[in-house]
This record gives C-alpha cells, sequence and structure tokens, in this order.
C-alpha cells in the first residue's frame, strides 16, 4: 500500500494527465475514400461524399474537405472521381458448392433453358459421339422434359449407356440420370427413399432415373465428391474472385452440395478473400432428418468464415410440384398462373415443422426454410403459432426463403411473427417460361412485404450477378407492381441482408464503427437505364478495410 503522501501524488499526477489523454488526437486513419457518391444504406444519412478507415472499420464519414482533414502522412487517399460506391453486397442466399464437378465433365451447352424432347436428344446424341469416353455428360431442362414422361433412364440409355447423363431442372430440384449416372452416383436398385425426397420408379419397381427433392440433394452432395481437391480448389477461388469483382465481399452458403465442415475445410484452403457465412442444410435419410449434421463445427473456425443457421425444404417448386407425380402436373392456359403457388405441395407433415421449430430453439439456432408454396408457409405459420406464437419467434428472424406463396392472407401473420423473407430476383422473371407478360396477381409479393416493415433481403439462388438481380427486382417482370426502388434493392442486399443474419450491427451500411465492407462501381445503378444494370462491376472491393479487388481505375495516392 503507497504511503499517504505518496497516493496524493499519484492521485493527483492521474488527475493531471487525463484532460492530456482526452486532448490527444485520434490516429490518423489508414485510408480515406473522398469526391464521391456513397449510398451508405443508412436511412439516417443516406449519401456522404468521403469516409475514412482505420484497421477494419469505419471512423469516420463526411464531406470530402472534412475527411481529407483528417489524413496522416501515411493515410492512403482514394480519390473517387465521383464514383458511386455503396457497402459491399451481402448475397444473402447461395449455394457456393453448386459450381463444383468432376473434371471430366462437360455441359451440353443447349440453346434454349427449356429445350423439347427431341432438341435434347438431337444434342445429346451429338455430344456423346464428341465426347471421350466416360466422361459425365450436364444438361440444364425446364418442364418441357421434365414434364414428358418419355424422358427416362432408358431413353437416355439407348444414347448413352457409357458416359454418365445427368438432366437437371433449372431449380434444381430434381435431376434425370441415366443408368451410368446412377451407378457412378452409387444409386441402387433397393435404394430407399429418403424423407422428403424420392427415387421414382416404374410400375414394376424399377428406378426411372428421375430423382427428386432430398434424394436431388444427395446427388448434388455425390457428383461434387467426385471432383478431386484441386478441381474444387480451382473453382472455389474462381467463384469468390468474380464475387469481389462485382462487389460481394458477404456469401450467405446454403451447404447443400458439401457436408459443412467439407465446406469449411474448402474456403479455409481456398482462401477466401471476403466473407462467407456456412449455413447447414442437412441431409435426410429413410429413418428421418439428420438434424445433427455439422453441429459440431465451431461458429467461428476462420477470421471470415461464420457457421450458423439450418435450413429445411418445406416445399419444392412449382416447375417441378415438389413430389406429385410428373404426368398429374396440369399446364394452366394462361395468366394469372398463381394457383402454381397457392396449390403446391409440401415436403413434410406440420409435425416435423414443429420439430424444427423445437430444434431451432434447443440449440438457439437460426431457422431458415424454403418457402416457396402458400401451404407450406400456412403450415409453418401454424405451427410457429401453436408453439407460443409472437411471444417466442418475434425477434428468432426466422428466414422464409423466397416465399412466393405469401399471399395477401399471410402477410399479417409473417408480420406478426418478425419473419424475415429472403427473395432471389431472378426468380422473378420466371414468367417467361410460362409465356411471359403479368404471371401472377398474388404470389411472388416484394413491395407489399416492404410496405407493412417485413424485412426483405435479396440473395442470388440463380445468377450471382447482383446487379442483374437488382435489375429483376426493380422491374419484377413477373408482376410489375410489386417492383421496388433501386435504393430498396440496394438496402435489401446490404443491410438487411446482414440482419438476416444477425450482424447488422456490424456491416450493411457504411456508418462510423462498422465493418469498412464496400465496393466503388464501374457506373451509378441509381442513374443507368435499367437494362444496362447487369453490366455494372467493381474497380475497388474492401473487406474489412482491405482492398480484395483493385481494376486500377482509381487514382490512389
Amino acid at each position: 500500500m503507497l504511503p499517504g503522501r505518496m497516493l496524493l501524488i499519484a492521485i493527483g499526477l492521474a488527475a493531471f494527465l487525463a484532460p492530456l489523454a482526452a486532448q490527444q488526437p485520434a490516429p490518423a486513419p489508414d485510408a480515406i475514400l473522398f469526391n464521391g457518391k456513397i449510398f451508405t444504406s443508412d436511412a439516417a444519412h443516406p449519401y456522404v461524399q468521403a469516409l475514412a478507415i482505420r484497421g477494419p472499420r469505419i471512423v469516420a464519414t463526411g464531406d470530402s474537405a472534412g475527411i481529407q482533414a483528417l489524413a496522416g502522412p501515411r493515410t492512403r487517399r482514394i480519390d473517387l472521381g465521383g464514383r458511386l460506391v455503396i457497402p459491399g453486397i451481402n448475397d444473402a442466399h447461395n449455394h457456393l458448392g453448386d459450381n463444383i464437378a468432376p473434371a471430366n465433365t462437360v455441359d451440353l451447352g443447349l440453346k434454349t433453358q427449356d429445350p423439347a424432347w427431341p432438341e435434347l436428344r438431337e444434342a445429346l446424341s451429338a455430344k456423346v459421339a464428341a465426347v471421350p469416353k466416360g466422361a459425365a455428360i450436364e444438361a440444364t431442362i425446364g418442364p418441357k422434359c421434365f414434364h414428358n414422361v418419355q424422358v427416362t433412364r432408358d431413353s437416355l440409355d439407348k444414347i448413352s449407356r457409357d458416359d454418365p447423363v445427368l438432366l437437371y431442372t433449372l431449380t434444381g430440384h430434381a435431376y434425370i440420370l441415366n443408368s451410368a449416372a446412377l451407378a457412378k452416383l452409387g444409386i441402387h436398385e433397393d435404394q430407399r427413399d429418403p424423407m422428403g425426397g424420392r427415387y421414382e420408379r416404374s410400375a414394376d419397381g424399377r428406378l426411372t432415373g428421375v430423382v427428386r427433392e432430398y434424394a436431388a440433394l444427395r446427388v448434388d452432395r455425390s457428383f461434387a465428391n467426385l471432383a478431386s481437391e484441386a478441381t474444387a480448389l480451382k473453382e472455389m477461388h474462381d467463384v469468390l474472385l468474380q464475387a469481389a469483382r462485382w462487389g460481394i465481399t458477404s456469401i450467405q452458403d446454403m451447404s447443400d452440395a458439401m457436408e459443412p465442415g467439407q465446406a469449411v475445410a474448402l474456403f479455409e484452403k481456398t482462401p477466401t478473400p471476403i466473407r462467407i457465412r456456412v449455413m447447414r442444410m442437412p441431409m435426410t435419410t429413410p429413418a428421418g432428418r439428420d438434424f445433427k449434421e455439422g453441429r459440431s463445427l465451431p461458429p467461428h473456425p476462420a477470421p471470415l468464415i461464420t457457421v450458423s443457421g439450418t435450413k429445411w425444404l418445406l416445399d419444392g417448386v412449382p416447375l417441378e410440384f415438389t413430389l406429385d407425380p410428373r404426368e398429374s402436373h396440369q399446364h394452366i392456359a394462361g395468366p394469372p398462373f398463381d394457383s402454381m403457388f397457392h396449390d403446391l405441395p409440401a415436403t413434410f407433415p406440420e409435425s416435423e415443422m414443429k420439430s424444427m421449430l423445437r430444434e431451432s430453439l434447443e440449440y438457439n439456432d437460426p431457422l431458415l426454410l424454403h418457402v416457396s408454396g402458400y401451404r407450406s408457409a400456412a403450415a409453418m405459420l401454424d405451427a410457429m403459432q401453436s408453439m407460443g406464437g409472437a411471444k417466442v419467434w418475434n425477434g428468432k428472424r426466422v428466414r422464409f426463403e423466397h416465399g412466393d406463396g405469401l399471399f395477401p392472407d399471410l402477410i399479417p401473420r409473417v408480420k406478426e411473427l418478425g419473419i424475415v423473407v429472403v427473395q432471389n430476383p431472378s426468380h422473378l422473371n420466371g414468367g417467361d417460361l410460362l409465356g411471359g407478360g403479368n404471371a401472377f396477381n398474388e404470389a411472388q409479393p416484394v413491395r407489399s412485404l416492404l410496405a407493412v416493415g417485413i424485412p426483405v433481403a435479396l440473395g442470388s439462388d440463380g445468377p450471382t450477378n447482383p446487379y442483374l438481380n437488382i435489375m429483376f427486382a426493380v422491374t419484377h417482370p413477373d408482376r410489375p407492381s410489386e417492383a421496388i426502388t433501386r435504393e430498396q434493392a440496394v438496402v435489401a442486399y446490404t443491410l438487411t441482408s446482414a440482419y438476416a443474419e444477425f450482424a447488422e450491427k456490424q456491416k450493411g451500411s457504411l456508418e462510423p464503427g462498422k465493418l469498412a465492407d464496400l465496393a466503388v462501381l464501374s457506373q451509378d445503378i441509381f442513374t443507368i437505364p435499367a437494362e444496362a444494370l447487369p453490366g455494372t462491376e467493381s474497380v475497388l472491393t474492401m473487406v474489412g478495410g482491405k482492398t480484395v479487388y483493385d481494376a486500377g481505375a482509381l487514382k490512389i495516392q
């Protein structure tokens, strides 16, 4: 213990030094961006001219003169030259593993996304004759082929018995495989259906090659696993580099084609330049849902990687109509096509939905639900209401991925339960497959959800280009009355996407104290014609204040 005199001196010295410490200027920023049009995604201050970064975070925003005055001799000065800056895009719904395939895979290269069987048959015959024996041949098909019961394992075998042929639907919810593909993927004649999935069979019990829902997810994972690690690493490197070129700084990855632990290992080895949230998308077995898959993983296995959340498919999509027989699908003659979403069958009974909710509470694990149709949405809302209602669930941020079937009578319930809707704008152009025009009167709401205060985030779940998706969000070809503004689309792609992963206090807007995740764009997406939006790229992308992509277009000192 200090003697009395020494104690008084120490107290006096501390009192003298405290004001001096308070007067010390803050360290100069590491970088400043100035002379720009910076959209912050912060409603209180939507636009500023400049910002300052120290370490991984933004320390100040304001006008160019004020921010430049903060610079020190070692501060990097980035002259934006009037360019638009936005918060880094946060793709709230992606499937990164879907890009991984064995090295000897070739794409059929069809000219249309919905080929008829004669066109497909001709192209497939030509490709089989041209590729090395044993190469896997992939092709995307639409409703014309999927609902044509002549397209089966046997009809594909007549074209190729040696080369695996994998026809996958536009949505990825179903495949048609030939015998070589079935054998390559380890699918045997006695294969049992997993819960929520189906290996279709003919009247004599033989596999037809049609594989659906959770059985199709098994195909995704089995096929990706055939790729070598070197192939997977190269593919992931290319995908993540392209994401950075678009100004994507976060991707929320649905881990379906890769088991979560495998996905984390791949992202670490690549390594990822951007933030990735791995969301478990467990498989099912004939015995039920494998809800424990990936739960042993740490929540933060690496600085840019987070593991959280579990996703389940509550239904399919109208193209395949979940698990209904292919021949039972009746094509609607003309718009509106709302019944396609209203009548879409669910994948799980309500009892399983309640189990999903219990597991979410037990593990304190965010719940994500593929909900395309009205029936599954209504059933899950009923389940949530029976298990505590808004008192329990408002604040848990349960996510409805897609939410196409949220018809007007469900919207107040969605609002009450605090559900976040994650829409995928490329899906808003599906009416082209149905003949074009205004496809829906009630399905695919977006503007209506925002109008009542429901959080709407955006994710790709298809073409990753965020500016293509913004174009679809602001035009909404299927239902133009539900289009949103460009500012709303960017907020949905940044701040609300961060909210959807409980990260809005850390990222999603360009405010002091938040992570410096941002993109300087090649053109002003708020003023250019809508049709020009897909051509946008980032000329400078930063993640936590570090440059992860630089096109060399800016003056940097």
